[in-house]
């Protein structure tokens, strides 16, 4: 899956590796301090990342919502426990098993949901209006092929920095 550094990777790959990681790491500091300023407005980034898996996932036991999060059963269920608390999440009898329960997102969780994609989308938009319809849609098709094949290798990264899996739903 991944090449090990080393012969096999040339040095202007190296390069562009390492400009690709740069970038990243400023992205990862500019949303640290988006997740720090909607901490402050009562939802922490990992119960955000929970609430939009979940909603993506449909009513899922915590067991699969830790896996598609990456994080271990008990993060996850500390984590659920405050959004059930605050009405963003609530535990139903599963259909399969009636002695188990899945966690689903309510009116009010899915009510905010759509009001922060509605907000996000618009900064978005406004983050682009430079740039024209052309450049924006090759960039997106690039963007949504690098998250794919990234998605795609986050288990064999994870398992090859000896990391395993992350808390507080970060990949």
């Amino acid at each position: 899956m991944t090449t090990p550094v080393g012969d096999e990777v040339r040095a202007d790959e190296l390069a562009m590796a390492d400009r690709l990681g740069m970038a990243l790491v400023r992205m990862n500091k500019m949303h640290a301090c988006v997740a720090a300023h909607m901490s402050k407005a009562g939802l922490d980034k990992a119960s955000f990342v929970l609430l939009a898996n979940l909603n993506q996932l449909g009513p899922s036991r915590a067991s699969a919502l830790a896996e598609a999060v990456f994080s271990d059963p008990s993060t996850v269920s500390r984590q659920v426990a405050t959004l059930v608390k605050d009405g963003l999440v609530e535990r139903r009898a599963d259909p399969e098993d009636g002695r188990a329960s899945v966690l689903a997102v309510t009116e009010a969780g899915a009510r905010l949901l759509a009001e922060r994609r509605a907000q996000r989308n618009v900064a978005l938009a406004r983050l682009f209006t430079d740039w024209s319809p052309q450049e924006w849609t090759q960039f997106i098709e690039y963007f949504e092929r690098f998250v794919g094949d990234y998605e795609k290798a986050l288990p064999d990264f994870i398992a090859e920095s000896g990391l395993g899996p992350r808390s507080e739903g970060e990949k």
